[in-house]
């Protein structure tokens, strides 16, 4: 290897060692500001939300009087299918993707690590409603599904307050 291209991967290194530690210390800041934020900190009790989606939904989203209901808060941040109802037939399209484009992509993205962990939450293992989707539908409408559903999920927690509580353990 030439001795100039040793220099520049040195610098490189240091700036990626650089990087890394920043982002370590944004990391921590963020925990510390969810575990302070009361709605925060029930928000991460939804599978799937962690610090930065908790973080963000409490940070960016309205009020939940601003929505009548769960739905509209879903639509809002365009998690739900476009209708195409005529003649009291109901047909369902795909998401608009109309709304808070940031906030979805957080929650989809929060939706595929419990997807990708599926053998160790047990909102994902077979016989559960995930877990049959999962099986059925293509992976993309299986990764907005879910995040459709902590949406709605998301909106009770902030209308009505308490914590999340699995279906299992609700039961």
């Amino acid at each position: 290897m030439p001795v100039d291209g040793v220099s520049t991967l040195k610098v490189l290194i240091g700036a990626l060692t650089h990087l890394d530690t920043e982002i370590d210390r944004l990391d921590a800041e963020i925990a510390r500001r969810a575990k302070e934020k009361e709605v925060a900190r029930r928000l991460m009790t939804v599978p799937g939300i962690g610090p930065l989606i908790a973080t963000a939904i409490a940070v960016l989203a309205p009020p939940p009087e601003t929505f009548r209901k769960a739905r509209d808060f879903a639509a809002w941040l365009g998690l739900t299918p476009r209708q195409n109802s005529t003649g009291g037939k109901q047909r369902l399209g795909r998401t608009t993707k109309m709304g808070e484009r940031s906030l979805r992509r957080l929650l989809i993205i929060g939706a595929n690590s419990v997807i990708i962990k599926r053998h160790v939450c047990i909102s994902a293992r077979p016989g559960t409603w995930l877990g049959g989707t999962l099986t059925r539908k293509p992976p993309t409408l299986v990764r907005v599904a879910p995040a459709n559903k902590m949406a709605r999920i998301v909106w009770a927690l902030m209308a009505r307050g308490g914590v999340y509580q699995s279906p299992t353990a609700a039961a």
